[in-house]
């Protein structure tokens, strides 16, 4: 049985849970996840609201989903004791001493540090082409004015009275996923994977005229180029993000335990 911990009950965990209980409870086990905020007790995974009590806990993987502050608080110490790591909440990374540290503790601890797709495609293409060589990376992300209450815009702009598009950000991946660490994680994931987080070049768009997320990636090197294009319908319980991060998640999490793994 892997025994999989999680950081985060939210919309990423919660779909892991079910996954588990529904398709893999008879490959995989939650020994507990950790919650900011004690809950009654209720079937399924112990949620701890105390972290000492969830790192002491034996994991041999532990998916994180809980943003920033979570992986500079846990990750470090679980990669040192050994625990492997899926990261969601790529853009921490952007701190380059977080960074460094989070690989510092992989290395001494014998295991690793899986950044996942979550949200965004193209990251097998991309990295693959990053091998011979990128001259350019460039990314667009387009919500609609909804998705960016509670971020740095929302003193900015007049997003309740907005009526077309409207560019809130333009810059590196590492300056956009720092200041808006809930919307744009992926483009950290896809900096990270390509040209690195200096070089890609972001431009946020606040949209009135659309009801879904869509991102594009653009990058050119020596392989030739590619255009990569997704429209996706947005979370229920969280209007900054897609559908298809839970999705893609429970995927990367369905793979731990599988005979045949798709990419990679």
């Amino acid at each position: 049985m892997l025994r999989l911990g999680l950081i985060g009950a939210g919309a990423i965990g919660a779909h892991v849970i079910d996954l588990v209980a529904r398709d893999l409870s008879d490959r995989v086990t939650i020994p507990a996840v950790l919650v900011r905020r004690p809950r009654p007790r209720a079937p399924g995974p112990l949620l701890l609201a105390d972290p000492e009590a969830f790192h002491a806990e034996a994991f041999d993987v532990v998916l994180e989903g809980a943003g920033h502050q979570a992986v500079r608080d846990h990750v470090p110490r679980l990669l040192e004791r050994g625990v492997a790591v899926i990261m969601t909440s790529i853009g921490a990374l952007t701190d380059d001493a977080l960074h460094d540290r989070c690989r510092a503790a992989a290395e001494r601890g014998g295991t690793s540090l899986t950044l996942a797709s979550a949200g965004i495609g193209a990251l097998d293409i991309l990295s693959g082409a990053a091998v011979g060589g990128l001259d350019s990376v460039e990314m667009l992300v387009r919500k609609d004015p909804s998705a960016w209450y509670g971020t740095a815009a929302e003193g900015l702009f007049d997003l309740a009275a907005m009526t077309e598009p409207t560019v809130i950000f333009e810059g590196t991946a590492r300056e956009g996923a720092a200041t808006y660490p809930q919307n744009v994680n992926i483009s950290a994931a896809v900096a990270l994977a390509g040209i690195g987080l200096d070089r890609t070049r972001l431009t946020i768009v606040a949209d009135p005229t659309i009801d879904t997320h869509v991102i594009e990636v653009t990058a050119r090197g020596a392989f030739g180029s590619f255009r990569f294009v997704e429209d996706v319908a947005v979370a229920e319980e969280n209007r900054k993000t897609g559908k298809i991060v839970a999705m893609a998640v429970t995927k990367t999490v369905r793979q731990l335990v599988s005979a045949v793994r798709i990419g990679g």
